[in-house]
């Protein structure tokens, strides 16, 4: 997985230190830190069968990519995952 990044250009008509997001980067330059964050562009469609043979790395991988906690043991992540992204109707 490759990390998110800030972008390095904002829009002209924007100040130049305020992010879309409405972030101020001035703010964060004196914190240190950036807080951007990106939803990815697809809604995982994997099935409940999927998640529960899923290897516990790629449940990592998932969980992170939605900016969603990854802890707990391999069970955990699986049961937090169905609950995430499986409609009720599908966690049966």
């Amino acid at each position: 997985m490759s990390g998110v990044s800030c972008p390095s250009s904002v829009s002209s008509a924007m100040p130049k230190d305020l992010r879309p997001n409405g972030y101020n980067q001035h703010q964060a330059s004196k914190r240190g830190t950036c807080s951007c964050f990106q939803m990815p562009l697809h809604y995982p469609r994997y099935k409940k069968s999927d998640y529960e043979t899923m290897p516990e790395w790629r449940l990592d991988c998932l969980l992170k990519e939605y900016g969603l906690p990854a802890i707990g043991d391999a069970n955990q992540k699986r049961k937090f995952a169905m609950g995430a992204f499986l409609w009720p109707s599908e966690n049966e």
